[in-house]
């Protein structure tokens, strides 16, 4: 059998695996497994083992449970809650101040977690009822929290930047660097769409049912209190500059500084919020363990998939044909980013970074593409994946902290986002220095 027939029908199995319910790394395993004994019979089972726990088996790697376990402390800790204050207390009263908020603390927790899903849930838990209660439309209150939660793969410190640096073999510390003004610059699109939205919506400056007099009251009772949480949240963001800091100084390597930077946020909200009981503790590390088991279990299945693609010789074919196109070379980058859309919509950002990213490199690279330019290009459309159906993750989780939202609704209110992610991209496009300045400056 040829390996575009091979490749049909792998895919077709994977996606059947998938929409029965199959969690993604048993159907990548069990794919990879029936393909592998097809192709290659009962011996190929010890490749299959090898291949599995080698690829985990990388000291690299350490740091993901790490950054991991940083984000649980501040997840689980009331940091959310005190960075949603902080910035309610200062945008509030802008035209549609608290939905631009919104979008400003998912941006701030999103460095302090690295996690899309922990953003989505820690800043919708608050932000969403709060903006309800004010009158913002269901749509834009369940939007701008599921955009903004995405950006957690983008700015720095990103889980997902360092599985491409590690199956790209390129820099940690410089990703995170090509990450930060193109992450801020989507909030950006995401908070000029949000005013606009609540203009079409109702045509207000500040949607809150309440007198001038009682606002300018209730933000005067609360100043206080808003500023006591402005300091309980500074520390936090010492620690996610400092890590920073050490990855672009060359200090510390990107474990080493995830390994720092766990301790440190976990020992702050201990001691800030007074999390002594075993309980709470308990409750970090129980989601640091499920989440790291997750990914890498992810990461090793995946690894397994793309070893049973290479040897059925249905990788090569695909990226000789890729790289035969005689097109130009943007037309080529378009496809790539079609490619990656649609895996994106059924794959998380990690299998599609690990079953993509070398395959993708040599041929981004014979384009005269920037790798770390690509990086950016390709985490922005994974993040479009998240908040489109049919895998969608924060739309379900947006659903689980507002079930009397509709998902049209939600996915309504979200959907003008995801434009906003294809306008970055554009704009990155016709602009690569927006990625690229800030590392070229910092690291030659």
């Amino acid at each position: 059998m040829d390996p575009i027939t091979l490749g049909i029908i792998v895919a077709v199995g994977l996606i059947v695996l998938m929409a029965i319910g199959t969690p993604i790394a048993f159907a990548l395993g069990g794919v990879s497994l029936m393909a592998l004994l097809y192709d290659r019979g009962l011996p190929e089972l010890t490749y299959f083992g090898e291949t599995f726990f080698d690829r985990i088996a990388e000291f690299g790697f350490v740091a993901i449970p790490m950054f991991i376990l940083m984000g649980a402390a501040v997840a689980s800790s009331p940091t959310g809650r005190d960075l949603y204050r902080s910035l309610d207390l200062w945008m509030g009263r802008l035209p549609a101040g608290l939905a631009v908020s919104n979008i400003g603390a998912c941006s701030i927790f999103a460095a302090l977690s690295g996690s899309s899903p922990a953003t989505c849930a820690a800043i919708g838990k608050m932000g969403i009822p709060e903006m309800r209660t004010r009158g913002y439309p269901d749509g834009v209150a369940a939007g701008c929290i599921a955009a903004g939660g995405t950006l957690g793969i983008l700015i720095p410190p990103s889980v997902t930047m360092i599985i491409y640096g590690i199956s790209t073999e390129t820099s940690i510390g410089r990703l995170f660097i090509a990450g930060v003004v193109p992450g801020f610059m989507l909030a950006g699109l995401f908070m000029i769409w949000t005013i606009i939205a609540c203009k079409l919506a109702g045509g207000y400056a500040n949607p809150l049912a309440v007198s001038a007099e009682k606002l300018k009251n209730t933000v005067q009772q609360n100043v206080d209190s808003n500023m006591k949480a402005v300091v309980r949240v500074l520390p936090f963001l010492g620690v996610v500059a400092g890590i920073l800091l050490a990855l672009y100084g060359g200090v510390a390597t990107p474990s080493e500084a995830a390994g720092v930077g766990a301790f440190l946020c976990l020992m702050l909200a201990i001691l800030i919020y007074r999390m002594w009981q075993i309980g709470p503790i308990k409750l970090i590390m129980r989601d640091s363990l499920r989440e790291s088991v997750m990914i890498m279990l992810v990461i090793a299945c995946a690894e397994v998939f793309a070893y049973a693609l290479s040897s059925m010789f249905i990788t090569q074919t695909v990226a000789a044909a890729i790289a035969d196109m005689d097109v130009n070379r943007w037309v080529l980058m378009g496809v790539i980013n079609v490619f990656l859309l649609v895996a994106g919509f059924f794959l998380p950002p990690v299998a599609v970074i690990v079953m993509t990213a070398p395959i993708l490199l040599p041929i981004i690279l014979a384009a005269n593409f920037d790798p770390y330019w690509f990086a950016v290009i390709l985490t922005i459309n994974l993040e479009i994946g998240l908040i489109t159906p049919p895998v969608g993750l924060n739309l379900f989780i947006i659903k689980g902290i507002a079930p009397d939202i509709s998902l049209r609704d939600i996915l309504l209110g979200s959907l003008p986002y995801a434009l906003c992610m294809v306008l970055a991209i554009l704009l990155l496009c016709l602009f690569p220095g927006i990625a690229l300045w800030l590392p070229n400056l910092i690291m030659g």
